[in-house]
């Protein structure tokens, strides 16, 4: 939920009692209680001051919520950033149908750390490498690393090896996402968008690839692995969108983000994390899985 750019309410809690007549003020000190209701900076307390345009979430009871049945892996942890491998299926931050399954809710809960908050982003379906910051007052330093491209991320993925395909090469293409569209689109027009791709092996009809983004652009890899001929294996959107059940976990997209490198701007370090997880190999391939390349 998004707070109004402007308003008279001294606290969140006295714009909720306006905004939600239907939830009684008694049950919503309940939920402020509880810590139902987080904001970025971690829970929503009764005199926590209204913030216009703040987005807030509820930790409603969600009974049709889906479990997500893997673990997050904790890489690094020191006092001012948490470095896990995020496992397929777990979103990164509260949105739509995904409230407790998401790694924030998660990781602030098991490791008591209310003021954590992400310094970037992983799609849902991606597994890997994935930074929070554990304390607000850092949280702008490290967010801006991503924001300005001064983290060297690398990925790899698995998908069809194509004999064909001269490799290793730089694809730039231009790439727009709609709003309220599910998918990205490559057109004409100035490229915004870039990916090194390299073979790192191949084997049984199948690559492994290093992916190395220089921009960050919405489905950028699996874009340009689709627009390649090479689709990522699991990919339920390139090149055509697939329904899934939510509650479907056998096919998981094979993109791992695999690398995180930067110099740290609190403490003026060399930082280079590497994730553990690792991508399916050829035993562990069905041939349902053949099938969608």
């Amino acid at each position: 939920m998004k707070l109004p750019a402007e308003g008279h309410w001294a606290t969140i809690r006295d714009h909720l009692v306006e905004r939600i007549p239907k939830l009684p003020p008694e049950r919503l000190d309940e939920m402020l209680a509880e810590r139902r209701i987080v904001g970025v900076d971690g829970p929503v307390s009764l005199d926590t001051p209204f913030r216009p345009g703040a987005f807030i979430w509820f930790h409603r009871d969600l009974p049709d919520e889906v479990e997500v049945p893997f673990e997050i892996g904790i890489v690094h942890a020191d006092e001012n950033i948490v470095v896990v491998d995020k496992p397929h299926f777990l979103a990164t931050i509260p949105r739509g149908r995904h409230v407790l399954e998401t790694a924030l809710v998660r990781l602030r809960r098991d490791l008591d750390l209310p003021e954590l908050s992400p310094a970037h982003r992983l799609d849902r379906v991606t597994a890997g490498l994935l930074m929070f910051v554990t304390r607000r007052v850092h949280r702008g330093a490290y967010q801006t690393l991503f924001r300005d491209r001064k983290v060297r991320k690398t990925y790899e993925a698995v998908a069809r090896h194509d004999p064909g395909l001269t490799l290793p090469r730089t694809v730039r293409s231009r790439i727009v996402k709609e709003r309220g569209t599910i998918v990205a689109q490559e057109v004409d027009g100035e490229p915004n968008a870039e990916t090194r791709i390299e073979l790192i092996e191949r084997a049984c009809g199948l690559g492994r690839y290093r992916l190395v983004p220089a921009t960050g652009r919405t489905h950028q890899l699996r874009v340009h692995m689709s627009g390649l001929g090479v689709p990522i294996l699991g990919d339920r959107f390139y090149p055509v969108v697939t329904e899934t059940a939510l509650d479907d976990f056998s096919r998981p997209l094979q993109l791992l983000a695999k690398t995180l490198e930067f110099t740290d701007p609190v403490t003026g370090e060399p930082r280079r994390f590497e994730s553990r997880l690792g991508l399916r190999n050829c035993d562990a391939l069905t041939l349902s899985e053949f099938s969608v390349l």
